[in-house]
């Protein structure tokens, strides 16, 4: 055994977790072999925003694929990870020009396009470190050495590609639509990046006069600010309340502008008023009414939100305060019906929160229909599955009534769109490659100054990262890769689109299974956040208790899409956790003299080996079967139980007497058991928590077996190593052991004081010569009596305390148990005791005065304390009587 590592005799993560993660990468185990032809198993990380650090959501996101990963490569898949970083547009600009204001007051037009985007690099370059750093200490098993980012050569190039394909085949379009517009972020936003939230807010109804009558139509608006924008008033042509109206012009208030009242079926009957003002400009369901009747298109709205030129004296104010002085003109001048409060779901950009503005605007867009269509089907007909299925509503909710996609971004961080323009003679090419000249006139040309979506190169991620265009040996090898595992918040923004990207560039689906993982949230059920204050740094985690403990605690109770709560205590009961697990197997280690494993043959192994056996062969078949199913908790909860409750708390136990026993056969079979036993289990435990099973593996004897755990064989279920029946017999007479162990523990007996067990079974053979060593050690048996039933004048509950298990009735004579005279003198002594505070507590509560004036809380404690003292004293009456 001298050629394998000592076990220390505490559990100190900090002192071998980052020393194996650098062997790990030195020998080149995430890395697969060229050679290998075995099935693949492939998986592309889901890109960190190079904006700060990983926060615990990530850490959850990366165990769990982690988790993943290294179960498929122990199985002998060819299994690759791809890890790597998104540029994140908006994000990260955001975050630089923060940083540059505050720490230089300057803003990136201080800088200019190209010395504010070397800043953005050195950001990137930083930050992107750090996130590496973070998740090698999570001990993510990714592939170093196909590290990617959204914004370099390879994916930049793709990219292009599929920019240009898309644009020729009339997918991608220029045009002037309604976009949402972020007044904050000063860029458009596509639909996914615009959550929704309740406001507190008002309906205004406002009268607008009719031309050349004394009579007004009445509309409601919860944004009167953009009625200098209005170009119609619709009705329903089938209302018989408003058609009248049909054809009439209106007298805008305050600007004084005509504008016609048209008929279309999109304002709903009954609802309102009856009549809609129509603000093309400024609302996407106006935008298409406009479009339907040729109205105007006239924008009341700067960038920043602020009214420009079309709201007359109320330019330049805030969106807002032209709001307020608007409607106090409209009430002076009588305009004004009514105000109503009205609480309405409102857009807010997904990055800053700012309020978004409707706005009609020249963008870049994605033909979406043409492009949803094949993956939605792909979704429907199983090609493409979620786990759990409930999650691909959110999926076909979204594709189902998907729009076309805004793709442009006004900011200078991110893929600049390929389009080029001349002004000599109005043409404008999009090419893949960068162009200086007119290719119709020879002139100079200028590049499209704004960039694409985040979303656009992250779209393409499961097939960039692979060497696409290129038909690369990887891109042939991994494509289509295995699972994507992501958390529920971004289906809509990023699963979506690499569905349809995939089928459309590659003319396959990206992945067969999306794995959707909940949120973390703290221990009170709350989301974390920078304004709660609770959020939690994994790196700090880590720094307390290793990463093994974190990822035990991420693992742990974790269900297919469920949100998951994180504490103190999970992180307290995943390093006891470990702490047992590395004392069992420093205890097995100083016990071994063996330098190879090898199981004994059947008939050499003794009940408690063939027990040990069948259990941990059910532990496999679940384990196996609970990850295979995406069950991550289940799995884990299964490797606890037998960790914890089986091998530590009983074989081990059982084992203690033959490893006392130098030189004897049964010692080396014993030996060779905990080792097999032990050394599997580690197996199975190391998806989970890798650097201690690592560590412990490395003291154990493995010869034969890998250098590593990282590329053993993760366990198989093995019909050989099930033997139903000695276990069930050994699971009969562990079940005895606990029951008397429990009851003993109730009755305040001391281990040391041993008594006599009647057995009462239909089952002798569990409880005999085999057992009995161990049964009379574990159960404090001063003698076992085994029959299958016994006469009231020997044993019965009239005399012993009875216990009664699946298999068993249990007699331990009461005389054994305790000394009869103490026992009466302690019990008599409870007795008086119960009594004077039942006493006490009945005359608090008679008292009157004490009911009427002590508060609520303390009355209802007094009387629970009543209740609980009665009922002990009911059970010291009782236990007095038996020893009459």
């Amino acid at each position: 055994m001298n050629q394998y590592n000592e076990l220390p005799k505490t559990y100190a993560p900090g002192e071998f977790e980052d020393r194996i993660y650098q062997t790990w990468c030195e020998k080149g185990y995430f890395t697969p072999d060229k050679n290998n032809n075995a099935e693949h198993f492939s998986v592309v990380i889901p890109p960190p925003n190079v904006t700060g650090q990983l926060h615990m959501g990530h850490a959850l996101d990366e165990t769990l694929q982690d988790i993943l990963v290294r179960y498929k490569r122990m199985q002998g898949f060819n299994t690759v990870w791809v890890p790597g970083t998104d540029h994140a547009g908006i994000a990260t600009q955001i975050k630089v020009e923060e940083r540059l204001r505050e720490e230089e007051g300057l803003s990136r037009y201080d800088l200019g396009r190209e010395k504010f985007l070397e800043r953005v690099w050195q950001w990137k370059d930083k930050y992107e470190a750090r996130i590496t750093g973070q998740l090698k200490k999570l001990g993510a098993s990714c592939d170093w050495t196909r590290q990617r980012f959204t914004f370099d050569e390879g994916c930049s190039r793709a990219v292009r590609e599929v920019f240009v394909n898309l644009y020729d085949k009339g997918l991608i379009y220029r045009g002037y639509r309604i976009i949402n517009w972020c007044p904050r972020c000063l860029t458009a936003l596509s639909d996914a990046e615009v959550d929704y939230k309740d406001q507190p807010g008002h309906f205004w109804h406002i009268k607008y006069p009719i031309k050349g009558e004394d009579g007004y139509v009445e509309i409601a608006t919860t944004r009167p600010e953009t009625m200098f924008g209005d170009t119609a008033v619709a009705v329903n042509p089938e209302d018989e309340a408003t058609k009248h109206l049909i054809g009439k012009t209106l007298i805008l208030p305050i600007v004084e502008r005509e504008i016609p009242v048209v008929a279309d079926d999109y304002v709903e009957i009954g609802f309102g008023t009856g009549c809609v003002k129509i603000t093309p400009a400024h609302d996407p369901n106006d935008f298409q009414v406009g479009q339907r009747h040729g109205l105007e298109q006239i924008k009341v709205m700067n960038d920043d939100a602020t009214m420009n030129a079309n709201a007359g004296k109320y330019e330049g104010m805030d969106r807002y305060a032209c709001r307020k002085a608007l409607v106090a003109d409209l009430e002076a001048d009588g305009y004004l019906v009514k105000t109503v409060p009205h609480d309405h779901n409102v857009g807010v950009c997904y990055r800053c929160g700012t309020t978004v503005e409707p706005m009609t605007s020249d963008q870049w867009f994605v033909k979406m229909k043409p492009l949803a269509e094949p993956a939605i089907k792909a979704v429907e007909s199983g090609e493409i599955r979620f786990v759990p299925e409930r999650f691909s509503k959110n999926y076909f909710n979204w594709m189902n009534n998907i729009l076309d996609w805004c793709i442009s971004r006004q900011l200078w961080w991110g893929h600049r769109i390929p389009a080029f323009y001349c002004d000599a003679c109005g043409e404008m090419t999009v090419s893949k490659e960068d162009i200086t000249t007119c290719p119709k006139c020879g002139a100079a040309v200028r590049q499209d100054e704004d960039v694409l979506d985040t979303w656009f190169s992250s779209a393409l991620w499961p097939f960039s990262t692979l060497g696409w265009p290129e038909n690369t040996e990887d891109l042939k090898k991994y494509y289509p890769t295995s699972v994507l595992v992501t958390g529920y918040d971004i289906i809509t923004f990023w699963v979506s689109r690499m569905i349809f990207s995939g089928l459309e560039h590659m003319g396959e689906k990206p992945f067969h299974t999306v794995f959707i993982h909940g949120l973390v949230r703290d221990a009170q059920g709350r989301k974390m956040s920078k304004s709660l204050g609770n959020g939690i740094d994994p790196l700090e985690i880590i720094e307390k208790y290793g990463a093994d403990a974190l990822r035990f605690a991420l693992s742990t109770g974790n269900s297919p899409g469920n949100d998951m709560r994180f504490s103190d205590e999970k992180m307290e009961a995943a390093r006891n956790f470990a702490n047992k697990l590395w004392n069992a197997s420093r205890f097995v280690r100083m016990n071994l003299t063996i330098d190879k494993v090898e199981l004994p043959s059947n008939d050499r192994l003794s009940s408690e080996d063939k027990w040990i056996l069948t259990e941990y062969n059910k532990t496999v078949a679940t384990v196996t079967g609970a990850l295979d199913h995406y069950e991550i908790g289940v799995a884990l909860a299964a490797i606890y139980e037998f960790v914890w409750d089986i091998f530590c708390d009983w074989y081990i136990e059982l084992t203690k007497s033959r490893l006392s026993e130098k030189d004897t056969d049964g010692n080396l079979i014993a030996q060779n058991v905990l080792s097999y036993v032990l050394t599997g289990t580690l197996k199975l435990l190391h998806p989970f928590m890798p650097f201690i099973t690592e560590e412990i593996y490395q003291a154990l004897p493995h010869d034969g077996d890998s250098e590593s755990i990282v590329m053993a064989s993760y366990p198989a279920p093995d019909a050989s190593l099930n033997f139903p029946r000695e276990s069930e017999e050994l699971s009969r007479v562990i079940a005895a052991i606990k029951a008397i162990r429990l009851r003993r523990n109730e009755m305040n007996v001391v281990p040391s004081r041993k008594a006599k067990v009647y057995i009462a079974t239909k089952y002798p053979e569990s409880f005999g010569a085999s057992t009995h060593p161990f049964f009379v050690r574990l159960a404090s048996a001063s003698e076992v009596e085994v029959k299958e039933a016994f006469a009231a004048d020997v044993v019965s509950a009239d005399n012993a305390v009875q216990i009664i298990t699946d298999s068993a009735t249990l007699y331990l004579p009461l005389s054994d148990l305790v000394d009869t005279e103490k026992e009466r003198a302690r019990l008599s002594a409870e007795l008086a005791k119960l009594t004077a505070e039942i006493d006490r507590i009945n005359k608090k509560l008679a008292n009157e005065s004490f009911v009427a004036k002590a508060p609520a809380a303390v009355v209802d404690a007094e009387r629970t304390k009543l209740a609980k003292y009665t009922e002990n004293l009911e059970g010291v009456k009782a236990a007095l009587e038996k020893l009459q």
